[in-house]
């Protein structure tokens, strides 16, 4: 297990100030709006996922956040700084890791780090030591000779290594086999946060979201540039909930109002609900099922339940 004791430090800032703040961010290419008026809030501490399908426009956002690009309207903040008018102040206090990293081919896996080191204030030592063991990487390897999951590594551990207030991440585990992706998930980042657990930022874009469930504090899910959901990942666990029933025979003429989603395969029943499952699981029981029980949608679930939530709430205000 990665030491906690090795993330001593820390820069302070005020946890009261939301890390990230959007506020109506819209940003086209042409006549295509990537992002379409899109709000949300990061308040320091939280594991914040950010989930959508490819093209849905959480890169663009991040971009913009990143002042890599310039939103058409709309604000980004991060630190309650703009980061279009205060660059240096911004990315000095946080690391960002893209879904596709590149690094000068001549520099060996060392030079690379020491490269990165000299940009920054803070680097923690330990914390290189113990990821380049986990990571079985050779200090030694030239950058061009390196795998994509291995690039993916090196740009983690740089990541980390400054120990910064926000870490922002764009499919980080993108490349990464399965053991050394779950790995990394729960021991580098939770530990990461662990270390100073009420200030400590992650804001990850994902499309790999069961393996971050256990540390997602709140997520948004977009749609198209557009919010779709956005909730803390324990109400969400607490509305969104799978019903499964059996009965003795095929029930007919079913009449569940309220329910998101109703699958029936034979005697079998598979109901999704949107903050309802009591009402439901009341009415079902007049049907005297065989078997009934009731769980919650893990997040991965949420995210793939949303575009049935998109389409049930299509035409609403």
């Amino acid at each position: 297990m990665l030491n906690v004791e090795c993330f001593p430090y820390f820069n302070s800032m005020n946890t009261d100030s939301p890390v990230i703040e959007i506020k109506n961010l819209t940003r086209r290419y042409g006549k295509l709006d990537a992002v379409n008026g899109l709000s949300l809030t990061v308040r320091a501490g939280r594991c914040y996922g950010f989930f959508g399908r490819n093209g849905a426009g959480k890169t663009t956002t991040i971009k913009c956040l990143l002042n890599l690009l310039r939103p058409n309207s709309g604000t980004a903040r991060v630190f309650g700084l703009d980061p279009q008018r205060n660059e240096v102040a911004v990315k000095s206090r946080l690391a960002y890791v893209p879904d596709m990293v590149a690094f000068y081919p001549w520099m060996t896996v060392r030079g690379t780090l020491e490269y990165l080191a000299s940009f920054r204030k803070h680097w923690n030592g330990d914390i290189e030591a113990d990821l380049l063991k986990r990571f079985q990487l050779d200090p030694n390897q030239k950058a061009s000779h390196l795998s994509k999951g291995q690039k993916t590594q090196l740009a983690l551990i740089g990541a980390i290594c400054p120990e910064p207030e926000l870490l922002v991440l764009d499919e980080p585990t993108s490349g990464l086999d399965p053991i050394v992706r779950r790995e990394f998930i729960e021991t580098v980042i939770g530990a990461y946060q662990s270390g100073d657990s009420g200030s400590r930022t992650v804001f990850v874009s994902t499309h790999l979201i069961s393996e971050f469930e256990g540390l997602i504090d709140e997520f948004t899910i977009i749609e198209q540039g557009c919010e779709l959901l956005t909730m803390e990942a324990d109400a969400a666990r607490d509305r969104f909930r799978k019903i499964r029933a059996r009965f003795a025979q095929p029930p007919v003429k079913l009449n569940l109002p309220g329910a998101l989603n109703v699958k029936q395969n034979g005697r079998e029943l598979e109901i999704l609900a949107d903050g309802n499952s009591e009402q439901l699981l009341e009415k079902l029981r007049t049907l005297q099922p065989e078997d009934l029980h009731c769980e919650s949608l893990s997040l991965e679930e949420i995210f793939v339940t949303s575009g049935v939530l998109k389409k049930t709430n299509a035409g609403k205000p």
